[in-house]
């Protein structure tokens, strides 16, 4: 999954020691920059944060050196087609060695493993090229067992190459599959599927030419795939091992290079200072994949997707022939201020070359953010709320955030008219604290929604102290196995109050931990060493309000639709390093009352239990629970083709699922239709949502659960409120 951790405010624990810290620091730096004394300065500085900052920081000793020596390794060949068993012989003199190594900022084992890695991806580049000089042996009867864990490492350069044919040859075998059906349906192709292809494919083709031409795309995915690697420098692969360093300790732990933490603050703010154009690299071209709906690009109507960006240049300056670049290096000179000139030399799709002019601005990612549907079911009127991220700009707290568009999303719904709400949380990986707090007193009156726990430190509990009720009607919030802590803990405390009923997977994630991310600039000082990135730390666990932890556990839902992956265990129980699941006492809160509360779940259930899509849902589910069971491939191609076209009749049988189609209209609200006759990338994406909604039984069911919980809303008990103590929002999730 992506992890959500947003910036939070310096721990208390982490200011005491800066001076410290400063000053074992300034023992070893040196008056110029190196490389080797950054990269020990990142060593000494991530440890002491993590070693004063984190929850229950572990001790680097020989078990945690056998872990990371474990988890690094497998980091950097996880499938075993780099090293070989000779290799791994030599790194493993220093497996119980790595914790003395880090404590005296010791940078031998990772040297060595660096070194010998660029030594073998340089030498496997000849393996690819060997092995697709020529046809393959498709009447040979051999199997790959694809389960990389359990295969050992080669013992020879000949054994390893062998893998290598032997995995390229399943690639080609997939691909060669497809063109031999394809090639077998062309005469009987419409003359509009016929018009949508080139004309020489539609040419009949030997299957010696099907063969060359598979292995000739197998080598120009391979080339880029390296030449993606070769952008990669020394300090990507040392940024690797501070990273499995870190996520020894949890895996929510983390180290982030300058580039990463910048990406991680465009990520929670969904907000940056740019032209709005997505990038990709073509191999030594940078092109155009997309613009962002919104941003100056796609209001300058000059820039298009296809584009190949040659030069760029900075107002008047010379410009920079980016051919060949990094793409990380061509995004920071294409991003900059805000009302700054960039000038890209482009060639056009048609081979034109272009010079175009862009002022920068600040650019939105409409993804990141809140939006909202209405839909009418038997003459009443419901709305669907999508939240994908729980997002703030921690440098701005005046700017959006998610708290603050929920608000707009609901008094929008509440002005259209709509008896009952969904709240969809799936896929929603967490981000801000205050926000979920926030959100969750929308609604109710008032009263505790998390509490936050250091180690030997009183428990601090997070309320909501706003009596507005902005949301008094019948809710249902959905989630999956990838809705995680943020939207856990709205989830739970709507769980635990009572005030609506909580659909979707068996149980949410399972992530019950706060952390905090500092920058690692603060703690050094008079340094020649330029950005050093960020740390991300687990600093804190949250608990429920009844006591309850979400930590590996997660929410389970009220009413458990199946969905792909009911049996296959997905969240943090099934992660390295996981903190354990653990209680304390409950808040005092009062609860609401959903009148026929057991009813409508019963229902639910019901309806559940005799519909054929979730019957069909989750016998699909069981057979693809069964086949990532199954890794072992025959590479013998009549062999092949029958083992995929046996797989192709069961997928055939579960084809409803994806064209599944409700008799539902989903639609925008008036303000947004407004602006769609004018936005028609907007309207374009609305569309396709709607499309998607009204297809899916998920939230088909969700507002059958709605419908039962009408017409009346739900009403506190009588129970006097009990006071509880205001938490300092300051955490991220």
């Amino acid at each position: 999954m992506n992890v959500i951790l947003s910036f939070m405010k310096k721990n208390i624990k982490i200011i005491a020691f800066v001076a410290l810290l400063s000053a074992a620091l300034l023992s070893f730096l040196p008056n110029e920059k190196s490389d080797p004394e950054k990269d020990k300065a990142l060593i000494q500085l991530i440890t002491l944060v993590i070693e004063k900052g984190h929850y229950d920081p572990k001790s680097i000793d020989d078990s945690f050196s056998k872990s990371l020596f474990k988890s690094y390794i497998n980091g950097l060949d996880p499938s075993k087609r780099l090293f070989l068993q000779s290799d791994i012989d030599e790194f493993s003199k220093y497996e119980l060695l790595l914790d003395n190594q880090i404590l005296a900022r010791d940078l031998s084992f990772f040297d060595l493993t660096y070194n010998r890695l660029m030594q073998r991806t340089s030498e496997s580049k000849s393996y690819y090229k060997e092995a697709l000089d020529k046809p393959f042996d498709y009447n040979q009867n051999e199997e790959l067992d694809t389960d990389y864990e359990k295969s050992p490492y080669t013992k020879s350069t000949k054994e390893l190459k062998d893998r290598w044919r032997k995995q390229i040859k399943l690639s080609t075998l997939a691909s060669l599959t497809e063109k031999l059906d394809f090639e077998k349906k062309k005469d009987s192709l419409s003359k509009t599927e016929q018009t949508k292809l080139k004309k020489e494919d539609l040419e009949p083709k030997s299957f010696k030419k099907l063969e060359e031409e598979t292995r000739e795309n197998s080598l120009k995915s391979l080339d880029e795939v390296y030449s993606f690697m070769s952008d990669l420098t020394r300090d990507d692969y040392f940024g690797i091992y501070l990273n499995s360093i870190s996520e020894n300790f949890d895996p929510h732990t983390s180290y982030l290079a300058p580039n990463d933490k910048e990406k991680f603050d465009v990520s929670m703010s969904g907000k940056f200072f740019g032209i709005g154009a997505r990038l990709q690299k073509k191999n030594d071209y940078t092109e155009i994949t997309d613009l962002i709906s919104g941003g100056p690009a796609w209001r300058g109507k000059q820039l298009e997707a296809g584009d190949l960006v040659m030069k760029v240049a900075q107002g008047n300056d010379e410009p920079v022939d980016i051919v060949g670049m990094r793409l990380d290096d061509v995004v920071k000179k294409i991003k900059g201020p805000k009302d700054t000139e960039v000038r890209l030399t482009v060639k056009k799709t048609d081979g034109s070359i272009k010079v175009i002019s862009i002022i920068r601005d600040e650019v939105e990612i409409e993804e990141t953010y809140a939006k909202s549907s209405i839909v009418e079911k038997n003459g009443v009127k419901y709305g669907v709320i999508y939240l994908p991220k729980f997002y703030i700009n921690f440098e701005n707290r005046d700017d959006r955030d998610a708290a603050k568009d929920m608000k707009v999303e609901i008094e929008r719904l509440k002005k259209d008219g709509v008896q009952g709400i969904v709240l969809d949380l799936r896929d929603n990986g967490g981000g801000s604290l205050s926000t979920v707090v926030d959100i969750a007193g929308m609604f109710i009156e008032e009263g505790p929604i998390v509490q936050v726990k250091e180690v030997n430190r009183n428990r601090e509990v997070l309320s909501d102290r706003d009596k507005n009720l902005l949301w008094d009607g019948p809710l249902v919030v959905m989630i999956n196995n990838f809705s995680a802590s943020a939207s856990e803990i709205l989830a739970a405390a709507i769980q635990d109050y009572k005030r609506g009923i909580i659909v979707g997977s068996k149980h949410s994630f399972g992530k019950g931990t706060v952390q905090n991310v500092y920058e690692l600039n603060r703690y050094i000082r008079n340094s020649d060493f330029g950005d050093l990135g960020a740390l991300k730390t687990t600093t804190q666990k949250f608990y429920r309000i009844n006591g309850g932890s979400t930590q590996l556990k997660g929410v389970a839902s009220d009413v458990h639709m199946p969905d792909r992956f009911s049996y296959v265990e997905i969240g943090e129980s099934d992660m390295e390093n996981a903190m354990p699941w653990d209680k304390i006492e409950a808040a005092n809160y009062q609860t609401w009352n959903i009148p026929n509360f057991d009813n409508i779940i019963a229902k639910s259930r019901a309806r559940l239990k005799k519909s054929e899509q979730f019957a069909l849902i989750d016998d699909n589910a069981k057979w693809l629970s069964k086949r990532r069971d199954e890794h072992v491939y025959n590479l013998n191609l009549k062999k092949f083709e029958a083992e995929q076209k046996a797989i192709e009749l069961v997928i055939k049988k579960y084809k409803p699922i994806s064209t599944y189609k409700t008799d539902l209209m989903f639609t925008s609200l008036p303000y947004e239709i407004a602006i769609m006759e004018k936005d028609t990338l907007l309207k374009e994406k609305r569309v396709r949502w709607h499309e998607s909604l009204s297809k899916d039984a998920y939230v088909e069911e969700s507002l059958n659960i709605l419908e039962d919980m009408q017409p009346n809303s739900g009403k506190k008990t009588a129970a006097p409120a009990s006071k509880t103590k205001k938490g300092k929002v300051v955490g991220s999730l």
